[in-house]
């Protein structure tokens, strides 16, 4: 999206554009799901485990049906720290090439070497984007 921003003439930073593309363009937060999903899960886990003490639900079948929902709750867990962690990479290698670039087109300013240096930069920011994908 930054990248896209920048060949239409963005000139702020990708905080800035990110904040503009939230409010412009809704989308869906999958990691909010999934957290409440998440919740749901321990909440029936809990239930169950109150059906088998009270007996309306046989120890050995609750307990098979426990282990399953454990095991798919891990793994939820899992999956939603795995992309907490992407995006904190991502996040910080974009932030890094943002202002070594930004450094760069500072130092070169009014320099005959600057309209190369912009495109340069955009080629940069190509190849970050194709490799994070």
């Amino acid at each position: 999206m930054y990248l896209y921003a920048r060949f239409l003439g963005f000139q702020g930073s990708i905080v800035d554009c990110d904040t503009w593309s939230q409010e412009t363009y809704k989308k869906r937060n999958f990691a909010a799901v999934l957290e409440m999903e998440i919740d749901a899960m321990t909440q029936d886990i809990s239930k169950l485990r109150d059906a088998i003490d009270m007996g309306m639900v046989k120890q050995d079948m609750g307990t098979a049906r426990i282990a399953m929902l454990q095991k798919e709750l891990r793994g939820a867990i899992k999956q939603l720290q795995d992309e907490k962690v992407l995006m904190d990479k991502q996040g910080l290698i974009l932030a890094g090439a943002d202002r070594a670039l930004r450094e760069m087109m500072t130092i070169f300013r009014d320099d005959p070497i600057e309209g190369p240096l912009q495109e340069a930069s955009m080629g940069v920011w190509t190849k970050i984007l194709q490799e994070e994908s």
